[in-house]
């Protein structure tokens, strides 16, 4: 387990503690949880995925991992019904299922201005139209940076979450992808804590982590932010969208957003 370096919490606890705060309940994080292996599981098994994997080798027998291996093809509500508490014994509703594995891996973005990659001989597949960093308290809402930031890039581009083709939110914990979810559609969250009188809005689920993520294909950290830019530039290309939302929650109670436009 991880532990949060300004609170000494484990992030497991924080991600439990987030959970109830919402009435998030073990059933509804097993069965997002479920729905991220499902997904990715359907992503690489029709070939969505191949345009983001590169082959490695591993020693002893150097024998070539040419897909990711912690997608459970398998899984099901009854298994992730049985699983035990994680962090929170014995009533938390974090269990290891509906959390994201620590894995290795590694991934790369080649990011530049537009001038350059014309000179250069570059095609711009996708531009970085904005982003943000927010932050807030770290003790009692570590992981729900996105539901702060999201709301701050969309509101300085002019979009809404209508606006959004594609959507790659980091998968910490189902617990957490499930409280920013219901942060973005409350009215009080809206007005307590965004100083809004609407709520962000729904997310519509036919657009958000469509090919699996951090759930399903692990958490390698520092890779896993350019994976979740390159799923959603390949995405906006494979389904023909124009913009992309990119969040993620970090620790030290931080949060991120991103949109990017898709070009050429």
């Amino acid at each position: 387990s991880i532990s949060e370096f300004s609170t000494g919490d484990v992030m497991g606890e924080s991600a439990d503690r987030l959970a109830a705060t919402f009435g998030i309940s073990r059933e509804e994080q097993d069965e997002y949880a479920l729905r991220s292996h499902q997904e990715a599981a359907a992503a690489r098994d029709d070939g969505r995925l191949d345009a983001e994997l590169a082959p490695a080798t591993v020693p002893p027998d150097f024998d070539p991992i040419t897909t990711d291996n912690v997608i459970r093809d398998d899984t099901s509500m009854e298994q992730l019904r049985d699983l035990p508490p994680a962090f929170v014994k014995p009533f938390g509703t974090i269990t290891a299922g509906s959390s994201s594995a620590l894995t290795d891996g590694a991934s790369a973005t080649l990011l530049m201005a537009e001038e350059v990659a014309e000179a250069e001989g570059f095609t711009p597949r996708a531009a970085l139209r904005n982003y943000t960093y927010v932050s807030q308290d770290p003790k009692t809402e570590l992981l729900l940076g996105p539901a702060y930031a999201i709301p701050e890039v969309l509101d300085a581009a002019g979009l809404t979450l209508d606006d959004i083709d594609v959507i790659e939110l980091h998968e910490a914990f189902a617990g957490q992808v499930l409280a920013v979810l219901d942060a973005l559609r409350s009215d009080r969250f809206a007005e307590e804590h965004l100083n809004r009188s609407e709520p962000v809005g729904e997310v519509d689920m036919d657009r958000l982590n469509t090919r699996g993520g951090s759930l399903s294909l692990g958490h390698p950290f520092g890779a896993t932010g350019a994976r979740l830019v390159m799923s959603a530039v390949n995405r906006l290309h494979d389904e023909d969208g124009r913009w992309a939302l990119v969040s993620a929650c970090a620790a030290g109670g931080q949060g991120h957003a991103m949109l990017i436009e898709r070009m050429a």
